[in-house]
């Protein structure tokens, strides 16, 4: 396959970017923010002017990271500070700090007050019969005084110790019911002195990391919210969280093998890693809340409002270790999880393929994706476009009359691969575009007439496929090369970053790391004009899924690029397989109208939503025990729902079963991963749609 080089636009950009000479070290915390400004401004893709209403972003938005829950500034703190309001931008370009400066003051003071007072609290027993409401929303205002803060303080407490003694009363009502003597049944003063107990503990474990963090990691956070208001994925990266940005895309770390985000002061599961501990275990999912770590059966740490970095360190560890995660589900269930560690698997990230057959026996070809890996040393390693490639051939040796193509969770990864692999389904054509700030937009094409699969081709997708999964979704869906299934719409990034060195910015005598910035550069647009950013590509069919009535992907991000459109590229459609959409979409909609499955699924969405509009919980333990009990049950009942869907087989690949014969190791995966997707109601139905194809 032949492809015009474009290269050129991601040869390193460190390369162009304007640096500052310092004489002395003592310069360099002066020359950090307007260094990285100075880069931010030049050669970000749509930079906001740095004025005064920029100024009230960002300090709204430090604010937020400071105290997203408010539970430590007052009113009264935040009018303190609020004359720095339009002053930040003036401050940023010559290095000043001295908003940052106050701000950590008071809330340093306000951390201290706060350990005065949860230590007092804790001290007393607690009572769990009136209908106290507690308010966690974090849209509500900053408490007008310290009696206020203090009132929520209490309440955020007792929150905690109500969930650690009902997780205790359950577990002594289930050792009764199972006559488990493991299991010290203890009286009730005991156990809710044990969970204040714990939450004391928590609590000063949080204080002691935040008077632990060093003064240029506490500095970060404010850069940082300076960095943010330009967009979501332009942010600054001290030495340490470069390090971890690195093990994260690496393809082998010791760990349990899921990506994370951080917003409001709370850990989210965005992805989890194909082959890795958490996949094989099973029981961690995207979208969840990690709220505690434990090492194996220590005590578990709260990790809510832990700096994210913190919290990371705390869930690594080496192989074979086991780490005990407390995780909130999306419908508001708790539950703790036991992971052991491990290396990564290198095979189960790579793509993979099977035939999957219903009871009339046609024979459909499933290739999975989870990202579009490449050799960016070219060493010769594997590329996903030629292992991509591969599978078709094997898929097409082993009489595959269509395919499907799965995407879903696949963040994205190579921009080279995606437009190679896009070639294998479409003849010479545009596959997307690629616009630099005042510059014309690129279209970048494959120039191969040849077609490695002409016949019908399913792309799967959900809101967690992001970036160059959008891209080749967007190929297909614009050419009517494929029809896409799966939620309403993917994630919407149409961004492209580059990371600077600012080492090389910041010239001193004595060699230093000064960590890196992440900018955004570019923008990807549809060859129909269109941008992938916040839209996404919306699905044909649409499935009920989990996250149905919640607001997801890139439009949850504050700051957040706007849609917007380009002239489109010329290209011819394709109709072969468009035709009948009308009619293959209405058959699909019929059938998950009536599959039990489906049916709890759009339930739990319902629910989930309702919680999260919800935003409180009144503190009465009888109450809280009944409610967590129906969202178990409720949980369970969807879970046991996912069952082996009979006269649903997968079938290993001839040219596989030699290789995986010689591999038990292989062969046990393999296995355990044909079993989930005989449970997986979304991909059977995809089956029945390409079928019909």
């Amino acid at each position: 396959m032949k492809i015009r080089n474009f290269l050129l636009i991601i040869v390193p950009v460190s390369l162009i970017f304007t640096g500052f000479y310092i004489k002395n070290q003592d310069s360099v915390k002066s020359s950090l923010l307007p260094s990285i400004l100075q880069n931010l401004e030049m050669y970000h893709y749509n930079p906001p002017k740095i004025d005064d209403d920029f100024s009230k972003k960002v300090f709204d938005e430090f604010i937020t990271v400071l105290d997203a829950n408010k539970r430590f500034f007052t009113q009264e703190d935040i009018e303190k500070i609020s004359i720095y309001k339009t002053k930040i931008d003036d401050f940023a370009k010559n290095g000043d700090y001295e908003f940052y400066d106050k701000t950590m003051e008071i809330y340093e003071n306000r951390i201290n007050q706060n350990q005065k007072w949860y230590r007092e609290i804790l001290s007393n027993p607690m009572d769990f019969n009136s209908n106290e409401i507690f308010n966690y929303d974090d849209k509500q205002p900053f408490a007008k005084n310290e009696t206020e803060l203090k009132d929520r303080l209490t309440k955020f407490l007792k929150y905690n110790v109500m969930t650690k003694l009902a997780l205790s009363l359950e577990t002594q009502e289930n050792a009764k019911q199972n006559k488990d003597t493991s299991v010290k049944i203890l009286l009730y003063d005991t156990l809710e002195l044990q969970a204040r107990k714990s939450v004391l503990k928590t609590q000063e474990d949080f204080v002691a990391r935040w008077k632990k963090t060093k003064e240029n990691e506490k500095k970060s956070y404010y850069i940082n919210a300076v960095t943010s208001v330009f967009d979501p994925h332009t942010n600054y990266f001290p030495p340490a969280d470069k390090e971890n940005f690195d093990i994260s895309i690496s393809g082998r770390l010791e760990g349990i093998g899921a990506s994370l985000q951080e917003k409001d002061g709370y850990i989210k599961v965005v992805r989890i890693v194909p082959g890795s501990p958490s996949a094989l275990q099973g029981e961690l999912k995207e979208g969840d809340i990690i709220l505690k770590v434990a090492q194996g059966n220590k005590e578990p740490v709260d990790v809510v409002n832990m700096p994210m970095d913190d919290a990371i360190k705390m869930i690594r560890g080496p192989k074979g270790t086991e780490v005990r995660l407390t995780v909130k589900k999306p419908d508001g269930s708790t539950k703790v999880i036991k992971i052991i560690r491990d290396v990564v698997i290198l095979d189960e990230t790579f793509a993979k393929s099977v035939i999957i057959e219903d009871n009339d026996h046609k024979k459909v070809g499933y290739i999975f994706l989870p990202s579009f890996y490449t050799d960016i040393n070219g060493g010769g390693g594997r590329t996903s476009w030629t292992d991509v490639r591969n599978e078709i051939r094997k898929l097409k040796n082993n009489g595959a009359s269509s395919i499907i193509f799965d995407l879903r969770n696949n963040g994205g990864g190579s921009l080279q691969d995606v437009v190679y692999m896009s070639g294998l389904f479409v003849e010479n054509g545009p596959i997307v575009q690629v616009k630099t700030r005042g510059e014309d937009p690129e279209v970048l094409e494959d120039y191969d007439p040849s077609l490695e699969w002409d016949g019908p081709l399913v792309v799967m997708v959900n809101e967690f496929s992001a970036s160059a999964s959008e891209i080749l979704a967007a190929a297909m869906q614009d050419y009517k090369r494929a029809i896409i299934v799966g939620s309403r719409q993917t994630f919407g990034k149409g961004t492209v970053q580059r990371f600077i060195d600012l080492s090389d910015k910041i010239r001193t005598k004595e060699a230093s790391d000064y960590g890196s910035v992440k900018i955004t550069i570019q923008k990807f647009y549809r060859i129909n004009g269109g941008a992938t950013q916040l839209k996404g590509v919306e699905s044909d069919i649409e499935f009920p899924d989990n996250f149905t009535y919640l607001k997801t992907g890139e439009s949850e991000q504050d700051f957040p690029m706007i849609w917007d459109k380009i002239s489109p590229a010329k290209y011819i459609t394709y109709s072969k397989y468009y035709h009948n959409l009308s009619k293959v979409k209405s058959k699909s909609a019929a059938r998950t109208k009536e599959n039990e499955t489906f049916k709890l699924i759009e339930e739990n969405a319902k629910r989930i939503k309702k919680e999260d509009d919800k935003k409180f919980t009144i503190l009465n333990l009888k109450s809280y025990m009944a409610e967590e009990k129906l969202k178990k049950e409720q949980s369970k009942k969807l879970e046991s729902s996912f069952k082996e869907i009979q006269g649903f087989s997968i079938s290993t690949l001839s040219e596989d079963k030699q290789e995986m014969e010689k591999d038990k190791g292989k062969m046990d995966r393999a296995n355990d991963w044909y079993k989930s997707l005989r449970k997986d109601v979304y991909l059977y139905e995809t089956l029945q749609i390409a079928e019909e194809l």
